[in-house]
C-alpha cells in the first residue's frame, strides 16, 4: 500500500467562525466529520481524497493529511522523531519537485520562536533524504511545492502534509486586490450565510475588487473553486497520480451548471475598483455573468423579484473617518428602507457601534472573523410594504 492509498485523519482549517459552513461542505462531499473546532474540521480519507477536498471546498484554508504522531519533549528529541520517518518515500530529493517548506504551530514553554522549530524539522527531513538517497532537496519558505506542517504541544508532535501548499483562499483570479479586500474563503462563507443559492438577484454595492460577486457566481454555477488553480502541495508528493487528477478535473468541469440564468450586480463609486472587479471576474471566467456599474451604493438599482443585497462597508479599522462612517451606515439603512422591498439586506462589518446607525432591527447577527477582527454579518428582511417610490438615477456603466 502506498501513501496515496493509506487512510488517515485529515485536518481542514478555516477562518474563525467559518467552521459550520466548512462542516456542511465536507459532509456534502460524502466525508465523515470526526471532530470540529472553531478553526478546523477533522475528517478521514486517503491522500488521494485530499485532491477532492482541495478541488471542491470553498470555505477551507488548508487540507492537512496526517502522517504520524510522535512523542518529543525537547528540540533534540523532535529532530530524532522527525528524522525517523521515511521521507525518502514521500518527498523528491532533486529536480523541480525536490523542495520542502516546513511550517509549524507550537505550544511549548521551551519554544518562543516557531522559526527554530521549522529549521529543526527541515534539517531532520533533508538529512534523512540525504542519508538514504545521496542528495538532499532544497528548502525554504515558499509554499509552492512540498509543505510539511508540525503541531507540537507539550510532548506530542503531530506531523502533517499540507496538501494545499498555498492557502486555498488564493484562488488565482484576484490579480488586482485593491485596499482591504475580503479573503475568498470568507466571502464564500458570507454568501452561504446569507442563504442565497442562485435564486433571485445577488446585488453587491461597494463591490471593491469584486470578490463577493465572483464567489457568488462560482457558487451558483456549482463551479469548483479549485479549478482556477494549477498548483497544489499534493502534486509534489512521490507517486502523485496525475492522470487521476486530470480526470477528476474533467468530471468536475462537466458538473458545473454553465447555462443557469443568474442576476448578479456589482457596483462601486470608484471607477478604478469596478475596472479591477471586472478584470478579476474575467480571470475567474464569470465576467459575462455579472453586471458591473459605476455608481454610489444608494443609486444601485435592485431588480424586481427580490433576492439578496450585500454590502461590506469600511468599519474604521484601516480606513475611513468614524463620523463620516456614521453617516454612511445611516444612509445604508435608508437605502434598505427605500429600495430594498422584497430583498434580504446584509451588512458585513467589524464595528457594531457603527452598525447601530443603520436604524433597522437585524433578523440575524452571525459572527465571523476578518483576520483578527471580530465581525458580524447582519441580515435584515426588507418587506415590500416598506418600499417608497423613488426615482432611480442614471448610472455610468462600463
Amino acid at each position: 500500500m502506498t501513501i496515496w492509498q493509506k487512510k488517515n485523519k485529515i485536518l481542514i482549517t478555516c477562518p474563525k467562525g467559518v467552521s459550520p459552513y466548512l462542516k456542511a461542505e465536507i459532509a456534502a462531499l460524502g466525508f465523515p466529520v470526526t471532530a470540529e473546532t472553531a478553526t478546523a474540521i477533522q475528517t478521514q480519507g486517503t491522500l488521494a481524497d485530499t485532491m477532492v477536498l482541495n478541488l471542491h471546498l470553498r470555505t477551507a484554508q488548508r487540507v492537512l493529511y496526517h502522517l504520524e504522531t510522535r512523542q518529543a519533549g525537547t528540540p533534540g528529541e523532535l529532530y530524532g522523531r522527525i528524522n525517523s520517518l521515511p521521507w525518502e518515500d514521500i518527498i523528491h530529493d532533486s529536480g523541480r519537485a525536490g523542495y520542502v517548506c516546513v511550517t509549524s504551530t507550537v505550544d511549548s514553554s521551551l519554544i518562543n520562536d516557531t522559526r527554530f522549530v521549522n529549521m529543526k524539522v527541515k534539517d531532520a527531513i533533508v538529512d534523512r533524504i540525504r542519508d538514504k538517497m545521496g542528495q538532499r532537496p532544497d528548502s525554504g519558505p515558499e509554499k509552492d511545492k512540498s509543505v510539511v506542517h508540525v503541531y507540537w504541544k507539550n510532548d506530542s508532535v503531530e506531523v502533517y502534509l499540507d496538501t494545499s501548499g498555498e492557502r486555498l483562499a488564493r484562488r488565482g483570479y484576484r490579480k488586482i486586490p485593491l485596499q482591504a479586500p475580503m479573503q475568498e474563503t470568507l466571502a464564500a462563507a458570507v454568501i452561504l450565510a446569507t442563504g442565497w443559492n442562485g435564486e433571485g438577484a445577488f446585488v453587491n454595492p461597494m463591490c471593491g475588487s469584486g470578490t463577493l460577486a465572483i464567489e457568488a457566481a462560482l457558487l451558483a454555477l456549482n463551479r469548483a473553486p479549485g479549478l482556477l488553480r494549477s498548483n497544489y502541495g499534493f502534486m509534489y508528493i512521490k507517486g502523485f497520480p496525475d492522470e487521476l487528477w486530470q480526470e477528476m478535473r474533467k468530471k468536475t468541469r462537466a458538473t458545473a451548471d454553465k447555462k443557469k440564468p443568474l442576476k448578479i450586480i456589482a457596483t462601486d463609486i470608484n471607477r478604478t475598483a469596478v475596472l479591477a472587479a471586472r478584470q478579476n471576474a474575467q480571470t475567474a471566467g464569470v465576467d459575462h455573468l455579472i453586471e458591473f456599474n459605476v455608481c454610489s451604493y444608494e443609486r444601485t438599482a435592485l431588480p424586481a423579484g427580490g433576492g439578496v443585497v450585500v454590502l461590506n462597508p469600511p468599519y474604521g479599522e484601516r480606513m475611513g473617518d468614524i463620523r463620516k462612517l456614521e453617516s454612511l451606515y445611516s444612509g445604508i439603512g435608508d437605502y434598505f428602507k427605500k429600495s430594498g422591498g422584497g430583498y434580504r439586506g446584509c451588512i458585513f462589518t467589524g464595528n457594531l457601534d457603527l452598525a447601530k446607525k443603520v436604524g433597522l432591527r437585524s433578523q440575524r447577527r452571525i459572527i465571523f472573523y476578518n483576520s483578527e477582527i471580530e465581525c458580524r454579518l447582519l441580515t435584515y428582511e426588507l418587506y415590500a410594504g416598506s418600499r417608497k417610490t423613488t426615482t432611480l438615477q442614471t448610472v455610468t456603466c462600463l
